[in-house]
């Protein structure tokens, strides 16, 4: 009865989220500005307020909606294949991850070709990750499965996120990322601000069932930004290697963009870049304490401040 039951739920959860899944993809079809102040309202049981908006989740959605709207660099660079090129041109080619292919559709690529380890991606959209590390034991049907359903989605209407709308889909293959220790790279997200990186945040502890998340400022000081660090106020976490270098990587890629989300990897002190994000969670980040988000926000200079 208890399997039955659980089995029960779960297919009453799924029921619901494709049923939800739906009608935002409905809504984010008929009206961008509606479905984005409907998301919001339903997240923060408020509404959205774009004549003065004043935290950060507020203000990256008034960018959403206005200049970020049809911006042809934006979609270029939240592009996951394109943005590559905006790196370049950046004059930051030596932090890109080597690029082993690109492919239209799973039919063309060729698995024999492959390395042993590598790091598959999606490039529309967020999650879309498939990290291999060893090809040996790689159910290959099962990923083109999983690669071609995502290919298939339009990963802009579950957020109304219009800045993934244009882009061109493809598939890319990137090399593994080999640690001394074997485990993957620490993730660092660093927050932009009118063009001047102001903190990165910090996931430790991904590989357990509670990871901790932390801010720290350009000088490495703690912020009490999340509840993490509140309730460990005195934690040392020693400055990486190499995390003065990778802000300067992003002050040069953050230098067009009100806000953005330059996201790295640190490996032996060597900054790899990861990918530029211009709607953290859509803009309806409910995990960010109430207090962070209007701090934060205050750091987002727009054009109607």
């Amino acid at each position: 009865m208890v399997i039955k039951f659980i089995k029960k739920n779960k297919l009453i959860r799924n029921v619901y989220w494709s049923i939800s899944k739906t009608k935002r993809m409905i809504y984010s079809m008929i009206s961008v500005d509606f479905a984005t102040k409907r998301f919001f309202k339903k997240a923060f049981g408020y509404s959205l307020d774009l004549s003065n908006p004043r935290t950060l989740n507020e203000k990256i959605l008034w960018l959403k909606l206005n200049t970020y709207k049809n911006n042809p660099l934006v979609t270029q660079c939240a592009d996951k294949y394109l943005v590559r090129e905006y790196v370049k041109t950046s004059g930051c080619e030596e932090i890109l991850n080597e690029l082993i292919g690109a492919w239209n559709t799973v039919d063309e690529i060729n698995w024999n070709e492959l390395p042993n380890r590598f790091a598959l991606k999606v490039n529309h959209g967020c999650g879309y990750n498939i990290i291999c590390d060893n090809k040996d034991d790689l159910n290959i049907k099962q990923t083109k499965k999983q690669l071609s359903k995502w290919l298939k989605e339009d990963f802009w209407k579950l957020n109304a996120e219009i800045n993934y709308q244009y882009i061109p889909k493809k598939i890319i293959c990137e090399k593994y990322i080999q640690t001394k220790s074997g485990s993957l790279p620490e993730d660092y997200k660093v927050y932009c601000f009118n063009g001047v990186p102001q903190f990165v945040m910090l996931c430790i502890d991904r590989e357990k069932e509670d990871p901790k998340f932390f801010y720290f400022d350009r000088s490495w000081n703690l912020m009490p930004y999340t509840k993490d660090a509140i309730e460990n106020i005195d934690i040392k976490i020693k400055k990486p290697k190499g995390i003065d270098d990778m802000f300067k990587y992003a002050e040069k890629l953050s230098k067009p963009f009100p806000f953005v989300r330059a996201d790295f990897y640190l490996n032996n002190g060597k900054t790899i870049f990861g990918e530029l994000t211009f709607t953290p969670s859509a803009g309806l980040d409910t995990s960010r304490l109430p207090k962070t988000d209007k701090t934060l926000g205050k750091f987002l200079k727009l054009p109607i401040d």
